[in-house]
């Protein structure tokens, strides 16, 4: 699947406009973290722009999300089976054992603590942003509360330090943001 038709399926089956830029987002820290490990950038992020193509559906349903993404995707002849484990290890329907699912399942709650520390920045803008600022908001355990820390820290079984996770995924998230509006 290529990427425009990836992205015609979200306007498919997405209307939220926020649950969009957060697609976006996350195809963006993928691509960044497939670039950092030598993965492959496209497979990585069409992962990252489809792990939520049900997630309006499913709304009030969690126990079928991520599952009828991968139903939507295999009825539309789909196979990538790192792509669709990935997409079942974002939302716990698989246990992330490879870096690509690790590397989802802490990208996607990073995003939204992201945007919520831009949207308190004085100057509300992602280029605004440095590492230390997201840090101390992580730290902060009632900002963001939906951001799961815990989640967001097993970027340390990818080997990698909350810091320059969070470096690597602020900096992708950067290049975005006018499609992000931040």
């Amino acid at each position: 699947m290529k990427r425009e038709e990836a992205l015609s399926l979200i306007n498919q089956y997405i209307k939220n406009e926020n649950l969009k830029k957060h697609l976006l987002a996350v195809e963006a820290c993928m691509k960044a973290l497939a670039k950092y490990f030598n993965e492959d950038e496209e497979k990585w992020g069409l992962c990252g722009l489809l792990h939520d193509l049900d997630y309006e559906e499913t709304s009030g349903q969690q126990e079928k999300h991520g599952i009828l993404t991968v139903e939507i995707l295999k009825k539309r002849n789909f196979t990538d089976q790192e792509v669709l484990n990935g997409i079942l290890a974002h939302c716990e329907k698989k246990v992330p054992e490879n870096k690509l699912e690790k590397s989802i399942y802490a990208i996607d709650p990073l995003t939204g603590l992201i945007i919520a520390a831009c949207l308190m920045h004085p100057e509300k803008k992602l280029k605004s942003l440095d590492i230390g600022f997201v840090l101390r908001r992580f730290k902060e355990k009632k900002f963001a509360a939906g951001a799961n820390r815990e989640q967001i820290k097993k970027c340390e079984e990818l080997g990698l330090s909350l810091e320059n996770f969070i470096e690597i995924c602020l900096k992708a998230m950067q290049t975005i943001d006018k499609e992000l509006g931040l």
